[in-house]
């Protein structure tokens, strides 16, 4: 029976979790699928409890294999804390930064902001990924992501919330659209037209099949593209309607024939915050990412976001 754990250890559980596969973890781990198995089997006799379940797909956490996790994650985390705060001063940062943002953020604000990070921190590595803004709270909250940005200020125990940016969405139609004479409508009356937007990885995607669920409406996509200069080109070839950031609408205008209708939807007008657990628990690269967000706001959006 295995008499300790090591970190080596609490790493591979986090990885076999993460992955929900014994072959992955191990391989993420630099670590033989033996060696790895091996490690898992010590562990569970030292505890006298299963942590996996092994099926023909991968494996699957059983309840004490979760407990393990929510703990070995805050070792981890705690760990990272210790190697920032402890190289603050010196010029050989390394760390990572698990942060998680909505659709808004990691098409319109993140790659500027990450490109002049990176650049000043060239030893930090981020792991960005896009989610709805209630996962991004959640992934927050738990413990999966470092720093999150948000729409709102989804309900999560012990969370800061930081103001950020405003972001508002507008539909987008092609010039000669029956729309596009409008100043305003609702979503409820774009229902009945066809439909550019993301493809379904993007949060957006599944913000607008919710919200016309919510009006009781079976919505779908038309045609799914990549990107908003994707969406925007096919609304300007006739293919649909789509619902985008006004920042990123307006753009567009300047170089394709397309046209700006705004939503009286409440959701459409929104406060971006940036979110985290413990802005002073965070170590010293990852507050640098933070203060790098919010310095990034024009001062005028910044007094309107604090307002």
């Amino acid at each position: 029976m295995a008499s300790h754990f090591d970190l080596t250890d609490l790493q591979l559980m986090v990885n076999i979790g993460d992955a929900s596969s014994l072959t992955r973890g191990a391989e993420k781990s630099h670590l033989s699928l033996p060696a790895a198995s091996n490690r898992v089997k010590n562990l569970e006799e030292h505890f006298g409890t299963r942590l996996f379940n092994r099926n023909s797909q991968g494996v699957t956490l059983t309840p004490s294999g979760e407990a393990f996790l929510r703990h070995a994650r805050k070792v981890l985390r705690q760990i990272e804390h210790l190697r920032g705060d402890i190289h603050e001063y010196s010029r050989g940062i390394k760390g990572q930064i698990r942060m998680v943002a909505n659709t808004t953020a990691m098409n319109e604000f993140m790659p500027n902001v990450l490109s002049r990070y990176l650049a000043s921190h060239p030893e930090v590595t981020v792991d960005l990924r896009e989610r709805l803004s209630y996962m991004v709270a959640k992934a927050v909250a738990d413990g999966t992501a470092d720093i999150g940005i948000v729409a709102g200020s989804p309900a999560a125990a012990n969370l800061q919330y930081l103001p950020y940016r405003r972001d508002r969405l507008v539909l987008v139609t092609p010039q000669t659209h029956p729309l596009a004479s409008r100043e305003e409508v609702s979503f409820n009356e774009t229902l009945g037209y066809e439909y550019v937007g993301l493809s379904e990885w993007s949060a957006i995607h599944a913000f607008l099949i919710q919200a016309a669920d919510n009006l009781g409406y079976p919505f779908r996509f038309r045609v799914e593209v990549g990107s908003f200069d994707a969406v925007c080109r096919m609304i300007e070839a006739g293919v649909g309607v789509g619902v985008v950031p006004e920042r990123a609408a307006r753009r567009y205008t300047q170089t394709m024939r397309i046209q700006i209708v705004g939503l009286t939807d409440p959701w459409a007008e929104r406060k971006l915050h940036v979110c985290v657990r413990d802005l002073q628990a965070l170590p010293a690269f990852a507050r640098d990412l933070v203060d790098m967000l919010r310095e990034d706001v024009p001062i005028s959006e910044r007094e309107q976001s604090d307002g």
